[in-house]
């Protein structure tokens, strides 16, 4: 009897687990099935016109910004105006006063001089006036010639005397002038302090909201990326992508050529690009503004990063120089789940820099002067040569593990069993 429990409520346990598995399946295998199965069309289009509406309120917002920036920059620029203005009348003012200085030291100089003149005529007077009159008679000077230079010498005191007043006048006046300049420099000098203060505080201001535009102008380029994103899933969707035929004998070629197995290939293809249909959406002049901002907002130890940009630029400029492509020619954007940058190219989705490095033995395998990353056959040339030295010369899950390590530059989960399993089910990519 009790055997009998047992037996029933170990496969009535067995026929609820039954479910929970078969879901647990469904959703693995959804993952990493065909676009079709991840979203509709009709689910795009919603979150895209969600998207558009953000982009449209964050331009919005970035332009307000943009406006507050400007008139910052107008205020510093007529502050600025007025602190050089201020500073030419203090300098203006400054060489009054000297020229002032200057005629005090003159008129201290005459002032000198007359007292000096007036203390030897007062002698003279004084002489005159005190000689005894009897000497006067006894000597050969008569009384009219002896009165007569006392009154000449008391007239030139009378006149030095005035000359004295006026000199001290006259310095008096321009040391008011010159108190007064003194007081008119202190009040420039007191302007020149609030308009340098105004001005310190309109650059803090111009800091901050410039580094709201930035962020801003980042926000705008992240909304257009991932509409990018969303165009091309509509892409995938209605097929845009390269021909079925031309990616078989493109695989089949790098396979022959390389000895890693076709459904690697196919697997990375499609975890990589979705077998091309998303090679990329970006400018490479969009992929620099986007991850310099990032950059810059985390400090100086993003320099090398910033630096590993600027070069990977211009090697991808001469790159599509060479090609005869424009510069606009689409590439990765810039990754919106983490700090890093875009720049990747073709069905392979190597760096220009990495390209470089391939670029020799891509010719030697397709005899191609000039290897083109957004060539299919080139870009799956390349990717196989990559996989080769990654280990990838079988589909066991150890090679393939190794491999998208080595490709991808970190283990992620999703990715390598993406691989895994669209290397074994590839033929389910051309079956519609």
């Amino acid at each position: 009897m009790n055997k009998n429990i047992k037996k029933i409520a170990f496969i009535i346990a067995w026929i609820f687990t039954i479910p929970a598995f078969v879901l647990s399946q469904v959703s693995f295998w959804q993952t990493l099935a065909p676009i079709t199965y991840a979203a509709s069309i009709s689910d795009i289009e919603d979150e895209t016109s969600d998207v558009q509406k953000d982009l449209k309120k964050a331009e919005a917002a970035y332009n307000k910004s943009l406006q507050n920036l400007n008139q910052i920059n107008g205020a510093v620029s007529s502050t600025q105006a007025v602190i050089n203005s201020t500073q030419a009348k203090i300098q203006a003012t400054v060489q009054t006063i000297s020229r002032k200085e200057g005629e005090i030291n003159n008129l201290n100089d005459q002032i000198k001089l007359q007292e000096e003149m007036l203390r030897s005529f007062l002698r003279d007077i004084y002489y005159i006036k005190n000689q005894p009159i009897l000497g006067v008679v006894l000597g050969e000077e008569n009384f009219t010639d002896m009165f007569s230079d006392a009154d000449h010498l008391m007239t030139l005191e009378d006149k030095i005397i005035n000359i004295s007043h006026n000199l001290s006048d006259s310095k008096s006046q321009v040391e008011q002038d010159k108190i007064q300049l003194t007081e008119l420099k202190q009040q420039h000098e007191q302007v020149l302090d609030v308009k340098v203060d105004q001005k310190q505080d309109l650059l803090a201001d111009k800091a901050e909201v410039a580094a709201d535009v930035a962020e801003k102008e980042a926000t705008i380029d992240e909304l257009k990326q991932k509409l990018a994103e969303l165009q091309s899933d509509l892409n995938k969707l209605t097929d845009n992508s390269y021909n079925a035929g031309d990616i078989r004998e493109a695989v089949e070629y790098a396979s022959d050529k390389n000895g890693v197995p076709k459904g690697v290939l196919y697997g990375f293809l499609k975890m990589e690009t979705n077998l091309g249909a998303n090679t990329g959406q970006c400018t490479y002049e969009q992929v620099e503004k986007v991850a310099v901002a990032r950059y810059k907002k985390y400090g100086s130890k993003y320099k090398a990063s910033i630096a590993l940009l600027y070069k990977r630029q211009n090697l991808f400029y001469d790159l599509v120089d060479d090609l005869g492509y424009s510069k606009k020619k689409k590439v990765s954007c810039s990754p919106s789940g983490y700090i890093g940058q875009g720049g990747a190219m073709g069905v392979s989705q190597f760096m220009s820099d990495i390209w470089n490095g391939y670029s020799a033995r891509v010719t030697a395998k397709t005899g191609h002067g000039t290897p083109d990353p957004w060539n299919l056959t080139d870009g799956v040339m390349a990717m196989a040569i990559k996989l080769r030295g990654a280990g990838a010369t079988s589909d066991s899950a150890s090679a393939i593990k190794k491999a998208s390590i080595n490709y991808l530059g970190a283990f992620n989960k999703n990715y390598y069993e993406g691989i895994v399993y669209w290397s074994k089910n590839y033929k389910r990519l051309f079956s519609d």
